[in-house]
């Protein structure tokens, strides 16, 4: 058998998750945390959590690229994420699952969990760890709100609060999710989610039948 052909058939015994860059570090946490050894992980760019719209046809290309990798395995980590349903064409196409709901914030919460807070929350500024992390190449910077403050108003005038949904217990983070929601004028609540339906949904899909691995 030829190298590229074996690493074909390794691939084809595993499980390729090609996720979100605004994920990652929480999906190796996830894989760490229950043994998913035979879980491997390739992400897109973070930035599209800007241009939803380069997201379905990225994720068509990653795909078909890992279907010629030789991997039979493959999960969407995904919700929607503002694809308008793009997304899911595109997950159809090519006979693969994603994360249920419309965004992370979601699923990061539980999917009952946010469909009873979802109409309440419609006016709030949600944060993660990651968004927490990135706050200034995220946002003051793209934004340019640390050259013009001023600017805040016209981005976040309409929000009445700052939702941080907490994947970890993290003091550094806590405070720059404390500090953004009063720079920003905001009321502050924080939620201690941890992974949210992101752990289940993952055992799921990494649990296909011993034989086929």
């Amino acid at each position: 058998m030829t190298t590229a052909r074996k690493q074909q058939s390794d691939q084809g015994d595993r499980l390729l998750v090609i996720a979100c860059g605004m994920i990652a570090r929480e999906i190796l946490a996830v894989k760490e945390q229950l043994g998913l050894d035979h879980l491997d992980l390739t992400c897109l760019p973070a930035e599209f959590h800007f241009y939803p719209d380069r997201i379905a046809p990225a994720m068509d290309k990653a795909i078909a690229k890992a279907r010629a990798d030789g991997y039979k395995h493959i999960f969407v980590g995904y919700a929607d994420c503002g694809t308008g349903g793009l997304l899911d064409r595109v997950c159809e196409k090519h006979g693969v699952e994603r994360m249920a709901g419309p965004h992370c914030f979601a699923f990061y919460q539980g999917m009952d969990a946010y469909a009873k807070v979802a109409d309440d929350d419609m006016m709030s500024f949600y944060m993660t760890d990651f968004l927490c992390r990135q706050f200034d190449a995220f946002f003051m910077k793209p934004l340019g709100l640390d050259k013009h403050p001023e600017l805040i108003k016209d981005y976040f005038g309409n929000y009445e609060k700052l939702i941080y949904i907490a994947q970890t217990n993290d003091p550094e983070l806590d405070k720059v999710a404390e500090k953004a929601a009063k720079m920003l004028g905001l009321a502050y609540e924080r939620r201690s989610t941890g992974y949210g339906d992101l752990t289940g949904e993952l055992a799921r899909v990494a649990s296909y039948p011993e034989e086929v691995r």
